[in-house]
């Protein structure tokens, strides 16, 4: 007989209720500051980018720079207190539950995600100082940006893994309670991993621009960075549809952006103005990752018994074919003039948008065609299975951490 998708073979590691480790049916509540942290900095970086493309660089105090650095304060606070609390403190159960860095001790993912909330708040001074000295509007791929980047992105795994700790002890405890907090571990555990894969769309946004979607620059870029983390989420999280939920996420999260950004007035503060705003500037209409998440996890339910890299190679084809198959015709519809309305967005421009420019001509940018097109999709599915299968193998052993 069959066990429970939320069912483990190893001994759980049981944590009182007391101690807040996540036992019976609760969610630990440095649990749902985490996922409340890293939500923060989703906003305030969609909310940011917005600014800039709207107001322009402004002062280091805006509402969308405070969302995102309170994502490393709150970080920096709950996985201290994790730290010194479990390294000093006599609870056992918290011991037990955690593990040695340099003396101290704590579950994994406070040490993790410690890391990502100082360096966030180390790239603030520095991001800055590049501005001061290298102009006041500049790219999103930076130094002091990608600093930052790195940062929420080790506060997300951090949280990522605190979840799965707490969720793989549920699992391993078993009955009705242990099931109820596994259950719930799961929800937050994918919920973040679709701040995850928008968090990995916001680092390729230079390269899957609308009209840089007949590129095949854009697909290698989504080949290389998404399918490890969809595989990653759906080993994990021991659940079918884990690709789909994360990438509908993702989506949900964009097109909320579209639909509540420009309701707030915004005028630009920086020059040259080449397009009128007066509303803030939302994102680009997400891509249709939900298409191949959806595909990957249906292909994943039918080939349990392959072996890994025989699942790994006919995911990056599948993923990269349907990929191509519904974004390249999306992304004309895009160009046209049926998609300028409040939904898609496609009328939004940034203030210093040129007359003459391909974003405001609705025009593709160098898009790629015959063996170039095809020698670069092979390559992206290639990339795309490497992913596939170091995704799945991580994912696999993540479902033993229980510390």
């Amino acid at each position: 007989m069959a066990s429970p998708a939320w069912s483990a073979s190893q001994p759980p590691i049981v944590l009182t209720k007391e101690h807040a480790a996540g036992g019976n049916a609760d969610v630990p509540w440095y649990v749902w500051w985490g996922v409340l942290a890293v939500t923060s900095a989703s906003i305030g970086g969609a909310w940011d980018v917005s600014w800039h493309r709207s107001i322009g660089r402004d002062t280091f105090w805006t509402p969308a720079h405070m969302a995102i650095y309170a994502c490393g304060v709150i970080a920096a606070v709950i996985c201290g207190y994790l730290i010194f609390a479990t390294t000093f403190g006599r609870s056992a159960g918290m011991k037990a539950a955690s593990v040695n860095v340099l003396g101290f001790r704590a579950p994994l993912g406070a040490f993790i995600a410690a890391w990502g909330g100082i360096a966030m708040l180390t790239s603030a001074p520095f991001d800055n100082w590049w501005h001061a000295a290298y102009g006041l509007d500049v790219k999103i791929v930076s130094p002091p940006h990608t600093l930052l980047i790195l940062g929420i992105r080790a506060v997300a795994v951090g949280v990522l893994f605190l979840i799965l700790a707490a969720m793989n002890r549920a699992a391993a405890e078993g009955g009705q309670a242990g099931e109820r907090s596994f259950k719930a571990l799961q929800r937050l555990f994918l919920y973040l991993g679709g701040l995850m894969v928008g968090g990995q769309m916001f680092f390729l946004i230079e390269y899957t621009w609308d009209v840089s979607l007949h590129t095949v620059s854009a697909y290698i870029a989504m080949a290389i960075g998404l399918p490890l983390l969809l595989a990653l989420l759906s080993q994990a999280s021991r659940y079918r549809w884990a690709a789909t939920a994360a990438a509908s996420v993702y989506m949900i999260f964009v097109i909320g952006e579209i639909l509540i950004l420009p309701l707030f007035p915004a005028q630009p503060k920086l020059g040259p103005v080449f397009f009128p705003v007066t509303h803030l500037v939302p994102a680009k209409f997400p891509i249709l990752i939900l298409v191949p998440a959806l595909t990957l996890d249906l292909l994943w339910q039918r080939t349990r018994e392959w072996k890994p890299w025989k699942i790994a190679l006919a995911s990056g084809v599948a993923f990269v074919a349907v990929l191509v198959v519904v974004e390249w015709p999306f992304a004309s519809f895009l160009m046209s003039k049926a998609s300028e309305n409040r939904f898609f967005g496609t009328m939004y421009f940034d203030y210093n948008s040129r007359p003459d420019g391909i974003d405001r001509l609705r025009q593709f940018y160098k898009p790629s065609y015959g063996f170039a097109l095809y020698f670069g999709l092979l390559r992206a599915a290639i990339y795309a299975s490497i992913g596939t299968w170091v995704g799945l193998l991580f994912g696999r052993w993540m479902r033993s951490v229980q510390r």
